[in-house]
């Protein structure tokens, strides 16, 4: 840092998640001083014990349901349990994480005059009647299920940052996160890759919820880490919300008989019934991030599974 310049403090909420991590080591590297955020209810200090001992990052244990009084620059609002699993065990405090949060950040963010970005998530459209969801759809949400109290969560805290943009003239981003993967995801988080990883090496039956031809896309963790720095550094009068996904589009049983040859399984694939308001397709339009970002996922399926499976083989073998 050139002597006299001023290093840019970045505040990243649930910065010890699989996410938030993997963000906070991007940070770093570009050179920012980073505080990391987190009630560690589903983030692990393992994720981030590579930075512990780096002179621009600090760690605070807090939980963002209550304000937070610190100064930053730029707030990277990453906090909420994202896996059903995790966000379903107490679905009351999951919605005060997602609503609360969004209100406690944005004072934070008011106060300071940081720019902040939200972490929002295609779980706002439901179960889509519109295929690929573009921004503009409005979504297809359950709002008394059992997975509503994430995604009307979700939905509420970006209503919560367009008012404060409106009212208070507060500088904005919001990102719609599709199905992100890869190392450092919770191996008993519940969802597809991690479940069907794991399962796979441990040579158990691979579960499947419905038939199998639901469809997800999946997007490798490296290229959504880039396109959420991507979009922070986008003019102050772009607010999103903007689509970070992988539009390559396939069915859960394609998933699972991929895993099933790159880990050399004995698994055999189970089917049981779907869950709730489990979403039939999920696939983003990303021509906003194309334009926008110059932004493209990099990294393709094949190659993300086989760095997901070595992380997942470490962890498993100790």
């Amino acid at each position: 840092m050139t002597y006299g310049t001023k290093m840019k403090r970045v505040l990243v909420t649930g910065g010890a998640g699989f996410l938030g991590s993997h963000l906070c080591e991007r940070l770093i590297n570009d050179g920012m001083d980073v505080l990391c955020v987190d009630n560690f209810y589903t983030g692990n200090k393992g994720n981030i014990s590579n930075l512990l001992e780096n002179r621009n990052f600090e760690l605070m244990r807090h939980d963002v349901t209550f304000p937070l009084y610190v100064e930053v620059d730029q707030i990277f609002n990453l906090a909420c349990p994202a896996s059903p699993i995790h966000y379903q065990s107490d679905p009351v405090q999951t919605t005060k994480t997602s609503v609360h949060g969004a209100i406690n950040l944005l004072g934070l963010a008011k106060r300071v005059g940081a720019k902040i970005l939200q972490a929002s998530t295609s779980e706002v459209y439901g179960d889509p009647e519109v295929h690929p969801q573009t921004e503009n759809y409005w979504g297809r949400v359950n709002p008394i299920g059992l997975r509503s109290c994430y995604d009307e969560g979700k939905r509420c805290a970006e209503t919560l940052f367009f008012d404060y943009h409106r009212q208070h003239a507060l500088c904005i981003k919001v990102t719609r996160i599709f199905n992100t993967y890869g190392p450092r995801m919770h191996p008993n988080d519940g969802r597809v890759v991690s479940n069907f990883i794991v399962q796979a090496l441990r040579n158990e039956d691979i579960t499947i919820y419905g038939d199998g031809s639901q469809t997800r896309s999946f997007c490798y963790v490296d290229d959504l880490i880039e396109g959420l720095i991507n979009t922070m550094a986008t003019e102050d009068d772009f607010t999103g919300p903007i689509n970070l996904g992988n539009p390559f589009e396939c069915t859960v049983v394609e998933l699972a008989n991929k895993i099933i040859k790159l880990t050399s399984s004995q698994s055999k694939i189970v089917f049981r019934p779907l869950p709730e308001d489990d979403p039939k397709q999920r696939r983003p339009d990303i021509s906003v991030a194309q334009k926008k970002l110059n932004w493209n996922p990099r990294v393709t399926l094949e190659e993300g599974l086989n760095s997901t499976v070595y992380y997942f083989k470490k962890q498993l073998s100790q």
